[in-house]
C-alpha cells in the first residue's frame, strides 16, 4: 500500500469480493482525505458499484478492512459516518417531494434554512408538490442529491450523481458539491469523465475489479506517461 493510501479520513485496505467463481474486486485499497472529493472511475462492469456497496456494508467483503480517522470501522458502525446514495433509487415514490424532503430534514435534525437553501440551489421549487415517481430523471437526481446533503453523516458515497443532467445542471451541481466538501468527504462514482475532471480532487481508476491508479490529474499523467494536457480519458486508456 502506498503512503497516500495509509492516511486519510476514510481508509479502505485490501478489499476482495467474489460472486461464486467470479472475482469482481481484487485487493482494492485507497484513502480519502478530509475535505476531498475522490472520483471513482471505470467502465461498466469495472466493479464501481460493488466497491461502494462493500464499503457501506450492503455487501460482505471476502477480505478487507476499513478505518475512519485511523480507527477500525466495523460494518455495524458505518451508518453513523457514511451515507450511500445508490443509482436509480426511488424513496417514497408516491409521496410529494416537499413532504419527503421535510421528513429527511427532521430525521437528520437539520434546520429549516438548510432545507430551503438546498431547494433553492437545486431549483426544486417547481416539483415540491409532485410525487417523486412522476419526476423527470434530472429532477429525480436533484431530489436524491438534496436527500444526501440533508444527511448528518460526514461522508457521502454517491453512485452516478451527474447522470441525466444537462451541461448547465452539471455545473450547478458540481459547484454545490465543491462548496460542501469543506465539511465532509465524498466518493463519487462517475462515468462522465469530463464532469469528473471538473469536480474531483483525485481519482481512483478501476478496471476489471483492480485498481489501476489513484491520484491527482498531475500524478496520473506522470504515472501513465502522458503529456500535461492529457485528459482523464487519455490517461485511463494509457494505463489500460
Amino acid at each position: 500500500m502506498s503512503t497516500e493510501d495509509r492516511s486519510g479520513l476514510l481508509r479502505v485496505s485490501g478489499i476482495d469480493k467474489r460472486f461464486g467463481a467470479c472475482r469482481v474486486l481484487t485487493d482494492v485499497s485507497f484513502s480519502i482525505r478530509p475535505g476531498e472529493i475522490l472520483g471513482l472511475i471505470g467502465p461498466n462492469g469495472a466493479g464501481k458499484t460493488t466497491l461502494l456497496e462493500c464499503v457501506i456494508g450492503l455487501l460482505s467483503m471476502d477480505r478487507g478492512e476499513l478505518s475512519w480517522q485511523d480507527r477500525p470501522l466495523a460494518a455495524a458502525a458505518r451508518k453513523k459516518v457514511l451515507w450511500y446514495q445508490p443509482d436509480n433509487c426511488a424513496p417514497f415514490a408516491w409521496q410529494r417531494v416537499g413532504a419527503t424532503l421535510s421528513f429527511f430534514r427532521q430525521v437528520h435534525q437539520q434546520p429549516d434554512a438548510r432545507l430551503w437553501e438546498l431547494i433553492d440551489r437545486l431549483e426544486l421549487t417547481p416539483v415540491l408538490n409532485k410525487p417523486f415517481s412522476t419526476l423527470s430523471k434530472g429532477y429525480g437526481r436533484r431530489v436524491l442529491l438534496a436527500l444526501a446533503l440533508l444527511s448528518a453523516q460526514p461522508f457521502l458515497l454517491l453512485d452516478e450523481p451527474f447522470d441525466g443532467f444537462d451541461p448547465r445542471q452539471v455545473l450547478m451541481v458540481a459547484g454545490l458539491l465543491r462548496r460542501e466538501r469543506s465539511s465532509r468527504g465524498m466518493l463519487l462514482s462517475i462515468h462522465q469523465l469530463g464532469e469528473a475532471e471538473k469536480i474531483c480532487d483525485r481519482f481512483l481508476l478501476l478496471d476489471e475489479g483492480k485498481k489501476l491508479a489513484c491520484g491527482s490529474m498531475e500524478a496520473l499523467r506522470i504515472q501513465a506517461g502522458c503529456e500535461q494536457s492529457a485528459s482523464l480519458e487519455e490517461i485511463f486508456l494509457a494505463l489500460t
